[in-house]
């Protein structure tokens, strides 16, 4: 990313927002918490986009650079939490599990403000404490660094409807299965099937924060059918996709 700003405190505070709006590449000497309370949030880091519905936050360390944007119109919450404070864990940001407890809780804080009372101190610390890494599989679409991985995604996002396998995407690109299969692998760190699912689940979620129904998400991203898309989906954020955006 280039031309980051430095913001040395990451700011607590809640913003209402209409679908698209987005906030640039920045980094903060504190941690964040970032958190959509419906729509669909992207925070797009070096190593590639998070997105979460409206059960997830992301977690954000100090020093990362970020920028995020949010599909449908919702409230962002943000909650600034200090550089000194124990890091819950790893030092790459991560999705975090939104219960009811952690969502008012999350929401509290950042209509509040930064902490400076006592009161607000206490419940941060709450809240910090509640921190829990959500128990799925991450929901992440990595950044490619081989070109010829890229021309797999060109390919697959042209028509999302399709779902070539990993040998015909090798032959409409001149390159073989083996070696795409073994790219996958080696440098994004998991399968193409896996990998397209991520990429699927992505794009059907901004559908859906734009009011598309499961049905037409579902048969938009290739899913084989809505009862597929709502397996792969609950596998992914641990809840169907009709009681989210219901």
């Amino acid at each position: 990313m280039s031309k980051i700003r430095h913001v040395p405190i990451a700011p607590t505070e809640t913003r209402r927002l209409t679908s698209g709006e987005d906030v640039d590449a920045h980094r903060h000497d504190d941690h964040q918490l970032i958190y959509s309370s419906s729509g669909v949030l992207e925070v797009m880091v070096e190593s590639g986009t998070w997105f979460t519905p409206s059960n997830r936050a992301v977690w954000v360390p100090g020093g990362t650079e970020h920028r995020w944007r949010v599909h449908g119109a919702t409230r962002v919450h943000l909650v600034g939490v200090p550089a000194r404070r124990k890091r819950p864990w790893g030092h790459e940001p991560a999705p975090v599990l939104v219960d009811p407890l952690f969502r008012e809780l999350l929401i509290a804080c950042s209509e509040t403000g930064p902490a400076v009372s006592p009161e607000q101190r206490r419940m941060l610390a709450v809240l910090i404490d509640r921190i829990r890494p959500a128990p799925e599989p991450a929901t992440m679409v990595p950044v490619l660094r081989d070109a010829r991985l890229r021309e797999v995604q060109a390919v697959l996002e042209s028509d999302m409807t399709s779902s070539p396998t990993l040998g015909e995407l090798g032959r409409r690109i001149g390159v073989g299965e083996r070696t795409l299969s073994r790219l996958f692998h080696d440098t994004v760190g998991m399968g193409f099937t896996v990998w397209r699912t991520q990429l699927r689940l992505h794009r059907a979620g901004l559908l859906l924060a734009q009011g598309r129904t499961v049905t037409q998400a579902a048969a938009a991203c290739g899913f084989s059918s809505p009862s597929a898309f709502i397996v792969a989906f609950q596998a992914a954020f641990g809840r169907t996709p009709g009681s989210l955006y219901r």
